[in-house]
């Protein structure tokens, strides 16, 4: 029997009823296989991993969410995703074979730092792996601010964070109900409630001309500020802090707090009239792009929600690296999946495509010389091969082979 437990960055694999007992295998690197045989351990190794693509064949972690592909439910199970770990490092290790290298054009993920995951957090974390310059990193944020501090977008944002960590908590809620979670439940409809009092002005539906502030009396409460939305994200960030299955919603909390207290002190006052309105939204813009740099989580999070409608972080399960000069440059990236059917493959394919048009966006933002073209490589067991096209990017179905 072979079973394979992740253990830091190291796997202890043991084997019973054999000559062999809890030997130390580094779970990407060859080299530091000692006392037993190479072949041997991918053999030991394949067998694992198929065992587990069995327990997990309809299982997919994306962007760090276990997902059921009958139902698209989220799975909490923390064996499930113990099981998940296991796998995809086992694949990662599998992948650098004989047989399998020779089926990788350009020799792509033989190197350790290859075949690494990637979190697309930051506009830094891209900048980095595409190798772009202190100078055109000043580009890009001076370019990409004044579309992505939008009043619409900075607002659909928010809602966006809010919406998805209410549906979270519905689904964690049982009875009788947490405590922690019904509070956090009543500040997140709070927050919601706010945002939605919060007046654009291409939300006015009356002419220009017509539209005029509300005459407020004289017991008439001040006007609300962003502020009262940093608090709520202050009191919701302390109630969940110790909840492990909301930790992404935390960080994005975290992040949007960022934005939010650079425009605490500008009102947002639902009885504005549209210049008032129009002045509002102008101050939220201005303040945030002097203020969120390069390597604001908050700024990147509008980018997402700019590009894609989405405030998820991007993960990839393996940077491949850029490789080319002159004109082009090919960007091998990689996702490992539990089986080749077509709704997981093309649930990888999407999320590859998320990553590159990220990449394409820095890339040409930035200047870059040359084009860059994505490879992008779906990794299972007993994988049918294939090509497959998708939106002018090509993406390889690959078996992963002892």
């Amino acid at each position: 029997m072979f079973r394979v437990l992740l253990k830091g960055s190291k796997f202890v694999t043991n084997i019973k009823n054999g000559n062999r007992d809890l030997i130390s295998v580094s779970y990407h690197s060859q080299d530091t296989i000692r006392d037993l045989h190479l072949s041997e351990w991918y053999q030991e190794a394949y067998q694992e991993l198929v065992r587990l693509a069995g327990i997990l064949k309809n299982v997919s972690l994306t962007n760090g969410k276990l997902l059921n592909m009958d139902n698209d439910s989220i799975i909490k199970d923390e064996r499930i995703s113990y099981d998940m770990q296991t796998f995809k490092s086992l694949a990662r290790t599998l992948i650098t074979s004989p047989s399998t290298q020779k089926a990788i054009p350009n020799s792509c993920f033989g190197k350790l730092e290859e075949r690494e995951p990637i979190v697309l957090n930051s506009l830094t974390r891209v900048s980095d792996f595409l190798n772009v310059t202190a100078q055109q990193r000043k580009e890009v944020r001076l370019t990409i601010c004044p579309q992505v501090t939008q009043h619409h977008i900075w607002r659909g944002a928010l809602e966006e964070i809010l919406k998805s960590l209410r549906s979270e908590i519905g689904a964690l809620q049982c009875h009788p109900p947490i405590p922690t979670l019904l509070m956090g439940e009543q500040i997140v409809c709070s927050c919601l409630q706010f945002l939605a009092n919060v007046t654009q002005s291409s939300d006015l539906d009356s002419p220009v001309w017509m539209k005029l502030a509300t005459q407020k009396k004289a017991d008439d409460l001040p006007p609300r500020k962003w502020g009262d939305l940093l608090e709520m994200f202050n009191d919701l960030i302390k109630c969940f802090r110790r909840e492990k299955r909301l930790v992404h919603h935390v960080m994005k909390l975290e992040a949007m707090k960022e934005g939010l207290y650079q425009i605490k002190e500008v009102p947002a006052d639902k009885d504005s009239g549209y210049k008032e309105s129009r002045h509002q939204e102008h101050l939220v813009k201005k303040k945030l792009s002097q203020h969120l740099g390069h390597s604001s989580k908050c700024l990147f999070t509008l980018l997402l929600y700019y590009l894609y409608g989405s405030v998820t972080d991007i993960e990839v399960d393996l940077c491949g690296g850029i490789r080319g000069k002159g004109k082009s440059f090919n960007l091998c990236i990689g996702q490992i999946l539990t089986s080749d059917d077509e709704k997981m493959v093309w649930s990888g394919i999407r999320n590859l495509d998320q990553a590159i048009k990220l990449f394409k966006f820095v890339w040409e933002t930035a200047g870059m010389k040359g084009a860059l073209v994505l490879e992008g490589h779906l990794w299972s067991v007993n994988a049918e091969e294939r090509q497959v096209s998708y939106r002018g990017n090509t993406f390889l179905v690959q078996c992963i082979r002892t």
